[in-house]
């Protein structure tokens, strides 16, 4: 099933999430309705609370990694990731959120990053990621911490978004849209 993805402003989405305790059937439809939405927004990765569940779950779907499955889940995981290097972001560096939708900012995120978690019937796993496949990584688990990229962006660009937010009455809670 399809999941309405929620817009920033919501508490879910500023609000670390809590772990998952239960590895069970209703953990298993979740995980699944998180991969059809992501197909249908379409994205790379949606994490739970970006659907309004503050539960510690992200999956990804993307293809264009050496070692790492096309599809996966990363439950109640941990992010390990090497220092981002100083400079200022490239158009290399653009990413875009499902729940700041339309938009794409330059963001500086490590190369390399190492995922400790579990999958949808709990067993560990372990993968190293690197480039994009990172990046999407970072990206979720921010979202699991209650940080949205961008809420890290600064100067122009932290000027856009505020900006952005307000023309479309973003930045509160309660508000959605349907892939």
């Amino acid at each position: 099933m399809i999941r309405p993805i929620v817009i920033t402003g919501d508490p879910v989405l500023h609000s670390p999430a809590d772990p998952v305790t239960d590895f069970d059937r209703s953990l298993a439809d979740l995980v699944a309705d998180m991969f059809e939405t992501t197909v249908a927004a379409p994205g790379v990765g949606l994490a739970a609370p970006q659907i309004g569940i503050g539960l510690q779950i992200f999956v990804w779907v993307y293809g264009d990694q050496d070692v790492a499955p096309p599809r996966g889940v990363a439950i109640n995981p941990k992010l390990f990731i090497e220092p981002i290097q100083p400079g200022e972001p490239t158009s290399t560096d653009r990413e875009g959120c499902l729940s700041f939708p339309d938009e794409k900012f330059a963001l500086r995120r490590s190369p390399r990053a190492i995922l400790r978690a579990r999958d949808a019937t709990g067993e560990p796993y372990v993968l190293e990621a690197t480039g994009w496949f990172a990046r999407i990584l970072q990206h979720e688990y921010d979202h699991l911490q209650g940080t949205l990229y961008v809420d890290r962006l600064i100067g122009e660009d932290a000027e856009t978004v505020s900006r952005i937010t307000k023309e479309r009455s973003w930045g509160r809670p309660g508000l959605s849209w349907t892939p």
